[in-house]
């Protein structure tokens, strides 16, 4: 693992260290302010399983959002 060493005036620590903590989750592993570690926030979502939802698509979708030319105009046909 790489370390990134950066010197900071007094006055600029809080607005460095806000550009840090809102970087990325898990690109930062730790960070060390004058020897005290501060705990990186976690990610924000993970989720359980990681599963992909199928869904029918195409000539198969059953609920008519996306339908084949040919449906879309047999379902034209049968409001009239």
């Amino acid at each position: 693992m790489k370390e990134i060493k950066l010197s900071v005036d007094e006055q600029n620590v809080e607005i460095v260290m806000t550009i840090l903590n809102s970087l990325k989750a898990g690109l930062i592993e730790k960070i060390e302010l004058d020897g005290t570690v501060t705990k990186t926030r976690p990610t924000q979502y993970q989720p359980k399983l990681k599963a992909v939802d199928e869904k029918d698509s195409g000539p198969n979708d059953k609920t008519g959002k996306y339908a084949s030319p040919a449906a879309f105009k047999a379902r034209l046909n049968k409001r009239k």
